[in-house]
């Protein structure tokens, strides 16, 4: 099994931005991750799963981590009568394809979250009303120590957030889905797919959500508009024209020029309403947003 070291993560993330990774590979197996997580504990070093690159904030500076990108068997689906066994390197959308083959619904919210199924149990990501935690029947989490199989409660899913922390790999999982007409599957995922575009810029490199909403009658998004956000600038970075909770990567963007973008916005948002906004992406490296 291949170590790299030094690879460049900007080619990894969908802002397209972020250093290097002090070592990269590609596991295939169960037993590969197992394996690369004790070679990164032998070292002291930190571990991390990078998706597709969605959610995900890496330091310019990069990162003295061991990054992983699971690929072969942990990349895979299979039906089983009305379970879905999917590999946490499996992309939401590959998932969602054979779902709907099948004839199973439940999962299709997730059209809207470009990521894997890895990265959507790691933060119970959610879209239309419906969430992982909602579909999810167990997952494969692997560790130095072995592998185990974890229910959403003892995976400590709710809103955007699970329990789990680097150094645990959800390598597997179980989706249990109820059986649908395809035709009504293409139909609902091409609705949500034709709000999802109206609505945000999933024509621009952005890494998905910034904020979670607050407990609060205005979304992240309109909060942020109503700070006077939209368009607002930082070196190659902009909060988005069209949705204020996303960052666009405009031209030749820096993570420096994002997390600028995020401190300013949450001092706004302080400011104007009193809201301590909780970012929703994922930092990797040495990221840090300013007290308010």
């Amino acid at each position: 099994m291949k170590i790299e070291e030094g690879v460049e993560l900007s080619r990894y993330t969908t802002l397209g931005t972020g250093g290097p990774a002090r070592a990269f590979a590609r596991p295939e197996s169960d037993a590969e991750v197992e394996e690369l997580l004790r070679w990164a504990q032998r070292r002291s070093l930190g571990v991390a799963v990078v998706g597709l690159g969605s959610n995900l904030l890496v330091a310019d500076a990069g990162t003295d981590t061991l990054v992983l990108k699971l690929a072969g068997e942990l990349a895979a689906v299979e039906v089983d009568g009305e379970v879905l066994r999917v590999g946490g390197g499996t992309a939401n959308a590959v998932a969602l394809h054979r779902a709907r083959a099948a004839g199973l619904g439940g999962f299709e919210f997730a059209c809207a979250i470009p990521g894997t199924i890895g990265g959507g149990i790691w933060m119970n990501g959610g879209a239309y009303g419906g969430d992982f935690a909602g579909v999810l029947e167990r997952a494969l989490v692997a560790t130095a120590e072995g592998s185990g199989w974890l229910t959403p409660a003892e995976l400590g899913l709710g809103y955007r957030h699970s329990e789990l922390r680097h150094g645990q790999v959800v390598v597997r999982a179980e989706l249990r889905l109820q059986p649908r007409p395809p035709e009504e599957i293409k139909a609902e995922v091409r609705e949500l797919n034709l709000r999802r575009k109206e609505a945000q810029p999933t024509n621009r490199r952005t890494f998905g959500s910034v904020f979670k909403n607050p407990e609060h009658e205005l979304s992240a998004g309109r909060m942020l508009e109503a700070c006077g956000l939209k368009g607002h600038r930082s070196g190659g970075a902009r909060i988005s024209p069209k949705h204020a909770n996303f960052i666009e990567n405009a031209e030749a963007a820096t993570t420096a020029d994002a997390l600028a973008l995020m401190a300013e916005a949450r001092r706004r948002a302080n400011e104007q309403f009193g809201v301590q906004l909780e970012h929703e992406v994922e930092f990797l490296g040495a990221l840090e947003l300013p007290e308010l």
